[in-house]
């Protein structure tokens, strides 16, 4: 639970790093946004790391990585209507219908 803790946590940093700026200061130049971004980023590599180092040896490589994607695609939904207002569509639930088949199948024994 703590690897998935970590990977939310620094999930939320690196997704306002990539898509914060693009709702509140279009206008700023783009060498500010990068720098703003990267300093945002540092936090979610000092969580990121963590957390595989936490993760594995209890998860293979491959889970790992399937479980961050997944945390990632959700952080992202919520970001995305919470602070950007963006809707989701049906289309979106069938993606992540077929995340779930990757989780599936990635655990499967």
């Amino acid at each position: 639970m703590r690897t998935v803790l970590l990977l939310v946590l620094s999930n939320i940093f690196m997704t306002f790093a990539w898509y914060g700026h693009l709702k509140q200061h279009r206008d700023s130049p783009l060498w500010v946004a990068i720098l703003v971004s990267w300093g945002i980023a540092f936090f979610e590599y000092c969580l990121m790391v963590p957390a595989n180092r936490a993760g594995y040896g209890r998860f293979s490589l491959p889970q790992l990585k399937v479980i961050q994607e997944v945390v990632t695609l959700l952080v992202f939904a919520v970001f995305a209507v919470a602070w950007m207002r963006e809707r989701l569509h049906l289309n979106h639930l069938w993606a992540g219908l077929c995340l779930v088949g990757a989780v599936f199948f990635t655990f499967r024994k």
